[in-house]
């Protein structure tokens, strides 16, 4: 084992430290011994590195989970404000995922929870399903088709 198995995951640790702890030489010490045992600890998981095909399509996803986000904190505000719609309500959702990788799955775990109004309850590997919550539906399969059509597709792009 080297000393440093993932060097840019220690320095970043070290810089978040720092950064919120003020810079003292006590946490220069303590911010780089959490640093280092941190890098080993994920060196003892061994994660696969990810392989991504399609570099260009990174760029076009960013840009659509960016508008997503910004049009589900509207809607969540507008929710929040003047109450539910009739005809509208909160569920849980199975969405039939054909991506199998796993750097892709990890990134629409990031992408739904990280979308007001939505939430990544859990993922069943050996039925291909992902659970997740929505806030506010009045139709579920425009909801199976976002995540299908506008983010599994673009990711099985970039990943498989």
């Amino acid at each position: 084992m080297s000393v440093l198995p993932y060097p840019l995951l220690a320095l970043s640790l070290l810089l978040m430290w720092l950064i919120l702890n003020s810079f003292s030489v006590g946490h220069l010490l303590l911010g780089s011994a959490i640093a280092v045992f941190a890098s080993w600890s994920m060196a003892a998981l061994r994660p696969s590195k990810p392989r991504i095909r399609r570099w260009d399509l990174l760029a076009r996803l960013l840009v659509i989970v960016l508008y997503d986000i910004i049009q589900s904190n509207i809607a969540v505000v507008r929710l929040i404000l003047t109450g539910r719609r009739p005809g509208h309500h909160s569920a849980f959702l199975a969405v039939p995922l054909e991506l199998k990788d796993p750097t892709g799955l990890a990134l629409l775990a990031v992408i739904i929870t990280s979308t007001p109004g939505t939430a990544w309850i859990e993922y069943n590997s050996s039925e291909g399903t992902l659970l997740m919550h929505i806030l506010d539906v009045m139709d579920e399969t425009e909801w199976i088709d976002i995540v299908k059509n506008r983010y599994e597709r673009l990711l099985r792009e970039i990943f498989e």
